[in-house]
């Protein structure tokens, strides 16, 4: 794999990672407004969940591996 390409997948890897967090922000937000704040567990619990969906990301690129395709076409 040629080193733009790797480039091109840590960057997509970072927007995917960014979109997560901000649905959790917003999620944790709309909650708060209800008075119906998530507890600090299930906020540790949401960013290791991201963390793991990361590093398959990273491992996926450097290895190879398939990965998951949740929106467009599966080619």
């Amino acid at each position: 794999m040629s080193l733009s390409g790797i480039l091109l997948g840590l960057i997509n890897i970072a927007i995917v990672i960014v979109i997560l967090i901000l649905i959790g922000a917003v999620g944790k937000w709309i909650l708060g407004h209800l008075g119906w704040g998530p507890p600090g567990e299930v906020e540790r619990l949401y960013i290791a969940l991201v963390a793991l969906i990361a590093l398959y990301m990273i491992v996926a690129l450097l290895f190879g591996l398939p990965s998951l395709h949740v929106i467009g076409p599966h080619l």
